[in-house]
């Protein structure tokens, strides 16, 4: 693997074995994002029947629970497959531990970036600091929750407008809050007065999303509506005090590493992951942003744009980070859990969270960026990188930021590709003094399989070429021996 595969797309085992290639890519102006390539799937490291039980209420195992959701539960075949059973206590503080070691890795890798430049990331995956299983259930109730908003809007007679246009009248949604149950009219009252509210007498996605702030206990924020029985239902008839613990240690976990990366004036960036994680993993980020990117970006947030929702999500929090006046973060890639996401959803039987075409998704890229560029220039106050290996796309942003009148000295635009690709994008950016960065992953060969194998998925094609230039070149030189004519030049 080292001298091949490993060799091509990863640094090296640990911070002390990167450095040399991260000096010399500082030498032709490129930087580095640090990402120690660690990630766990649902039920990593705990055997599936353990798996699918801590993923499941009482509940459900007596019959129940016909409000989890498909694509947010845990489902045999994208579990663990090993045999083997360990039961969940023992899992789950055996899995602490992991993730508090994972932790630590990571404060080490801000550390490195920090001694490395000035200007370094580190990459973190938030399913390496807490139990995938949280992840999934925060992400229904998320989802959930807007759900309701937009079946609202949709009962008020607003369901063609884009989101940030859907403005629920304060007055009906307060009726329909106290007929389900989840607060009383004098409850929701102080919420939807003064500051709680963007616009006087109505209620938009963001001024809604800001009540689930007001739930902080977590067995209170697993209510969901049910829009059929008109009642506010738990998600799951138990949490124990013990979930509870382990979503506080994850925002524990968080905090720890968002403050470290700011003693550093290390940037943190929060990669995006599977679609069934992914709204608590955004949402999470944003609380991390409103608390630590006052007065620049830090804490950067990932958006998927081979997503549907990926402008609706970029929309909204570009508007939150306006209306609470702190900077936005982001990076934007295509994403890289394709296959996955569609054999899942095909699978199960849910909606394709995909775009159906290539075509698509990159429409959806440059609507996103788009969007951001505007933002840079009109209030200066967001930070984008353009995670990209597309030239197309390249071209596009240099092409808008000449446009808007964004220099590249102002760093609010910067560039990044992986490590082992597109250097040919990389470099010629580094040298005219865009700031473009390597994404550098390392990690001991084991525990960076899931990496390699994404890219090895997505380098099918690149190395289905590569066979063939060797074939033609191997044939120009039989053809020049035969000929006699190895080292003669090509008439």
């Amino acid at each position: 693997m080292k001298m091949t595969f490993y060799g091509q797309f990863v640094a090296g085992e640990d911070q002390e074995a990167i450095k040399p290639l991260i000096r010399r890519n500082q030498a032709f102006g490129v930087g580095a994002v640090l990402d120690y390539s660690v990630e766990e799937d649902l039920g990593a490291g705990e055997a599936e029947r353990a798996e699918l039980d801590s993923c499941t209420s009482a509940a459900e195992k007596m019959g129940g629970g016909e409000q989890r959701e498909k694509q947010y539960r845990a489902h045999r075949g994208f579990g663990d497959r090993r045999s083997g059973v360990i039961s969940a206590r023992t899992y789950f503080y055996a899995d602490e531990a992991k993730c508090d070691q994972h932790m630590e890795t990571f404060l080490r890798c801000i550390d490195a970036s920090s001694g490395s430049s000035k200007d370094g990331f580190s990459a973190i995956k938030l399913t390496a600091l807490g139990r995938p299983q949280f992840l999934l259930l925060f992400s229904e109730v998320l989802v959930k929750w807007r759900r309701f908003f937009h079946q609202m809007a949709a009962e008020q007679g607003q369901a063609g407008r884009t989101v940030l246009e859907m403005k629920l009248e304060a007055e009906k949604l307060q009726e329909a809050l106290a007929n389900l149950g989840i607060a009383t009219k004098a409850e929701s009252q102080h919420w939807f007065t003064g500051e709680n509210l963007g616009v006087s007498g109505t209620v938009d996605l963001l001024d809604w999303n800001s009540l689930i702030d007001s739930r902080t206990k977590l067995s209170k924020l697993l209510l969901v509506p049910n829009m059929q029985t008109g009642q506010l239902e738990p998600l799951l008839s138990r949490f124990t005090e013990e979930e509870d613990l382990q979503m506080k240690r994850m925002l524990q976990r968080m905090d720890v590493l968002a403050k470290r990366a700011a003693e550093k004036g290390v940037r943190l960036m929060v990669d995006a992951e599977q679609s069934y994680f992914q709204p608590a993993i955004s949402r999470l980020t944003l609380e991390m942003q409103r608390r630590f990117n006052r007065d620049r970006a830090i804490i950067f947030n990932t958006y998927q744009c081979y997503l549907k929702e990926a402008y609706d999500n970029v929309t909204v929090d570009v508007e939150l980070s306006r209306r609470e006046g702190w900077h936005f973060g982001t990076k934007l890639v295509r994403g890289a859990y394709m296959e996955q996401e569609r054999e899942r959803a095909a699978q199960i039987g849910y909606e394709d969270p995909i775009n159906p075409t290539y075509e698509k998704t990159n429409e959806m890229y440059h609507r996103c960026l788009d969007y951001i560029l505007e933002e840079i220039k009109h209030s200066r106050k967001a930070s984008v990188m353009v995670a990209s290996h597309n030239e197309d796309t390249v071209k596009f942003t240099l092409r808008r930021m000449m446009e808007l009148g964004i220099h590249p000295s102002e760093k609010k635009v910067c560039f990044g590709q992986l490590l082992g690709m597109c250097d040919q994008i990389t470099f010629p950016l580094g040298q005219a003094g865009f700031p473009v960065y390597k994404y550098v992953p390392y990690g001991p060969v084991n525990e960076v399989l899931p990496y390699l194998s994404r890219r090895a998925q997505e380098n099918r094609g690149f190395v289905q070429r590569a066979n063939r230039e060797r074939d033609l070149l191997w044939k120009e030189v039989k053809r020049r021996l035969l000929a006699g004519s190895l080292f003669a030049p090509n008439h």
